[in-house]
């Protein structure tokens, strides 16, 4: 099995973890990933401790991280070599946990799979009774919370506040200034000129800050390592979509795709039946190619009032110096270009992936995506 099959399988696997309460994050999803490249894939036992190691905080969770064990890895094909140790035996099954997803695996089909799951709550929440609004404190909470532990219920009051953290956005003003005739600070300059034949000032000219128009190009990885954090950052892209007045939006994994149009102007629920057009969601990850795609058929885009942003976690599988090489083609016609990155979020977190390596050099701004805080922070970014 190719290492980002296994990976993509430890990915769904925390997905599951999570439905059932396990608070997993991507960096531990990061962590036992490469946690499985040292163990022996062969040695049910040695599996199981060690994804347990990583993926467990506390006691309590262990019962509930065997049952998902069990019901998952007993799902993957016994004649794959490599997964065939994690299977578990015909008279070994142990009690049925609660009914869950089919994980898919090497071979089978995945496109749609996180989308359907999405479309599922956010019907489910649409059905039950209206959330009340939550208080200053719950929503300031909410802001610094991580988009990897966020429930279903939370949902609609996250989609408000992205909401009013995107018009906030859309409203950052320039530097410059340009005459105004009531409001904005007096122009001293214009106001002696337009007084000197008086005895005293009695025309007092006013500017304010100029607004730019500034195009915004979106860039998002929608691979399986990003499936924690994909959902959030989907919901900021639809709202800076429909609330900036110029926005191009793709989203990547092993190819790009142009999602503008599925994200203007409909609801969410709506934006996400259409996103199932997006074939290589939760798949691999080529950045470089896809960078060179959108350089090679949307590269008219960019020019000098444009800020091209990309939110990913830098896992690449491809070639780094084509990720370095088209990286450089934007920078050197685009304004600013943004990376975003969830993993940045942890404390203990290093860029050390090659992607992420190779990406570094050519950044005006790096910065985490983990939260509504840090997004809030992309004002200070927007600008020209």
């Amino acid at each position: 099995m190719a290492d980002r099959d296994l990976q993509g399988a430890v990915v769904r696997f925390a997905g599951l973890l999570r439905r059932h309460g396990l608070p997993v994050t991507l960096v531990e999803v990061t962590d036992a990933a490469r946690a499985l490249g040292h163990l022996d894939l062969s040695d049910r036992n040695e599996v199981f401790l060690g994804l347990r190691a990583v993926l467990v905080s506390r006691v309590e969770e262990i019962p509930t991280f065997e049952r998902c064990f069990n019901a998952f890895w007993r799902a993957a094909r016994a004649d794959d070599p490599v997964l065939r140790g994690l299977v578990a035996p015909p008279d070994d099954r142990g009690p049925e946990p609660a009914p869950v997803e089919t994980p898919t695996v090497a071979g089978q089909r995945r496109e749609g799979v996180a989308l359907e799951t999405w479309m599922a709550d956010e019907e489910g929440d649409s059905a039950g009774e209206p959330l009340g609004v939550p208080s200053v404190s719950d929503r300031d909470a909410l802001t610094t919370q991580d988009f990897s532990t966020f429930t279903a219920e939370q949902l609609d009051e996250i989609a408000r506040l992205t909401v009013q953290l995107a018009r906030r956005l859309a409203r950052r003003a320039s530097r410059r200034r340009r005459p105004a005739k009531r409001r904005g600070l007096v122009d001293l300059r214009r106001t002696f000129r337009a007084n000197l034949t008086r005895g005293e000032i009695i025309d007092l000219r006013r500017r304010r800050r100029k607004q730019k128009k500034v195009r915004l190009v979106l860039l998002c990885d929608v691979s399986g390592s990003m499936d924690l954090y994909s959902r959030f950052l989907l919901q900021f892209l639809y709202a800076l979509q429909n609330v900036f007045g110029r926005v191009e939006t793709f989203t990547f994994a092993t190819r790009l795709t142009r999602v503008t149009e599925h994200l203007r102007g409909r609801p969410y629920r709506q934006v996400l039946r259409r996103l199932t057009d997006v074939r290589d969601w939760s798949g691999g990850t080529r950045i470089g190619a896809s960078l060179a795609e959108f350089n090679r058929q949307w590269g008219h885009l960019l020019d000098r009032r444009t800020i091209v942003i990309v939110l990913s976690d830098g896992w690449d599988t491809g070639d780094v110096d084509v990720l370095a090489t088209e990286l450089l083609r934007i920078r050197r016609r685009a304004a600013r270009l943004i990376w975003l990155n969830p993993l940045l979020g942890n404390p203990s977190y290093e860029p050390l992936t090659r992607g992420m390596a190779a990406a570094l050099p050519f950044l005006d701004w790096f910065a985490a995506a983990h939260n509504l805080e840090s997004l809030r922070a992309l004002a200070g970014a927007l600008r020209l």
